[in-house]
């Protein structure tokens, strides 16, 4: 009913939807295959030859933290928890600000690792390990299921093209150049979408400002929705600081980043994570806005995640739904390819290579990797297909979790003393008591209980029962692929 009512009021034919739809499609999987060309081995198309440099670098930090979350999930914050909503999705740059330095620690430590989970495994063992690739894999698919059921959202509000078409094509065209070029599809592609991104933002802002008297919209807000402008609104205020390690916990332990750390040419992690931080801050704000300025044009809004982009169609007519057409497909395939390549190397090193109990073969590794891939494109498509929640009550679901991770990854990377037990626990306690948080107050408080709850049980732990380990055991490279000698590196990408 809600698809037929938004379909009679679209900004865009469901023909104009379809052939750009079209095009994009063509023209990433076209880019992903060529691409793909310099992905001539398994170091090639999982970590784009360790040879990235910083402007691709930068560029792929951006478009992949400008996620469909940024142009939908922002707006959504600030409709619902007005002022301090439009500020709080912004504290995730500071998650890119802290990761910075620790690529570098990372590529330091690890100068031969491929994901995340194979540093907690070498550094805390079984205990510590098992829980993180769970979360991991669980955090993955909610990001990966959130980011479908955007592009349904996204293309049934602006052109009337039905949810499931339309999530189903978004999602097909991702997994399909991930196929043929890997991390180096990503990365290339994500280049072009960075710039795609911030230059349609800049457009579109500066046209809805052109369209909208910033002062009317604080008037009408105070007159009709006072709660918006209130600076000590507890729910927004809980949100920012529950955002905020939400944004440390995704990034700190997710395979998405650790695998673009091992990417980047050695020295260049840490420039592109802080240029990333800086050019992604005022993208939310500029987002935000949309919904901030929702209610006080008096748009109606039937479903809160789609605000941001359903306020810009309507105020700046077909050329401003075509504008947030490509800017919002640009973040949703930034996103998603970079889930599926960075998630694809976790099942191969992590789940099937160890199952094996041997160093595979480099092509077993590469076709494992397309298996993965496909898999992992498969689950996200049927679960996104019943569009059953917000945006933001999906992806939050995995809050607590990865809050909890933040205090063992932050240990392990710098201190001896953590041990394996200290870390399990942490995990497990933060995450449990998170999730209990989130069914009981909400989601705007769960990554905010399960990272103190998790720092807490921590910090305990390894006070009483402290380990002694030793990093260099990290940067022992392990055996190559078939015969013994160790992976070389590809061509340099800049």
């Amino acid at each position: 009913m809600i698809d037929g009512l938004i379909a009679a009021n679209t900004i865009l034919s469901p023909n104009a939807g379809y052939a750009l739809l079209f095009a994009f499609g063509v023209l990433w999987v076209g880019l992903g295959v060529w691409w793909g060309r310099q992905a001539k081995s398994y170091d090639g198309f999982a970590v784009a030859g360790r040879n990235v440099g910083l402007a691709l670098g930068t560029a792929t930090a951006v478009a992949t933290w400008i996620t469909s979350n940024t142009t939908m999930l922002a707006p959504q914050f600030a409709l619902q928890l007005g002022i301090w909503g439009a500020l709080t999705y912004s504290t995730a740059s500071f998650g890119l600000f802290a990761f910075a330095p620790m690529s570098g620690r990372i590529r330091q430590l690890m100068p031969h690792g491929y994901t995340a989970v194979e540093f907690v495994h070498r550094r805390y063992g079984q205990l510590g390990a098992i829980p993180f690739l769970i979360i991991s894999l669980f955090y993955a698919m909610t990001w990966l299921i959130s980011m479908a059921m955007a592009g349904g959202k996204l293309l049934n509000v602006l052109s009337g093209i039905p949810y499931e078409v339309g999530m189903t094509v978004v999602l097909g065209v991702c997994v399909l150049y991930t196929l043929f070029g890997g991390m180096y599809a990503v990365i290339g592609t994500d280049f072009i979408q960075s710039l795609i991104i911030l230059v349609g933002l800049v457009v579109v802002a500066i046209a809805v400002l052109l369209h909208v008297d910033i002062s009317d919209v604080h008037s009408k807000l105070q007159t009709e929705r006072p709660m918006l402008l209130s600076v000590m609104f507890p729910a927004a205020l809980m949100a920012v600081f529950n955002n905020m390690l939400f944004g440390f916990g995704e990034i700190f332990h997710s395979n998405v980043w650790w695998s673009r750390a091992f990417a980047m040419r050695d020295g260049v992690g840490p420039k592109a994570y802080a240029l990333g931080g800086l050019l992604w801050l005022p993208v939310p704000i500029v987002a935000g806005f949309l919904g901030l300025a929702a209610p006080a044009l008096g748009i109606g809004i039937s479903q809160p995640d789609i605000a941001g982009p359903l306020v810009a169609a309507t105020l700046l007519g077909t050329g401003g739904a075509l504008f947030v057409f490509v800017i919002v497909f640009c973040s949703l395939a930034s996103s998603i390819d970079s889930l599926l390549a960075a998630t694809s190397d976790l099942m191969v090193n992590d789940i099937f290579e160890r199952a094996a109990g041997k160093t595979m073969p480099d092509a077993t590794k590469r076709k494992l990797s397309v298996l993965s891939i496909l898999i992992l494109g498969l689950i996200a498509w049927s679960v996104a297909w019943a569009n059953i929640g917000t945006l933001a009550t999906v992806l939050f679901f995995a809050g607590p979790m990865v809050g909890s991770c933040i205090w063992p990854i932050v240990g392990g990377l710098y201190f001896s003393r953590p041990s394996p037990v200290a870390a399990g626990a942490a995990m497990v306690a933060g995450s449990s008591l998170g999730l209990v948080a989130y069914f009981t107050i909400g989601w705007f408080v769960a990554s905010l209980v399960g990272a103190t709850v998790s720092g807490i049980v921590f910090g305990l732990i390894t006070w009483i029962v402290p380990d002694s380990f030793e990093f260099d055991q990290l940067s022992r490279q392990e055996p190559g692929p078939a015969d013994g000698s160790p992976t070389t590196t590809e061509g340099c990408v800049s």
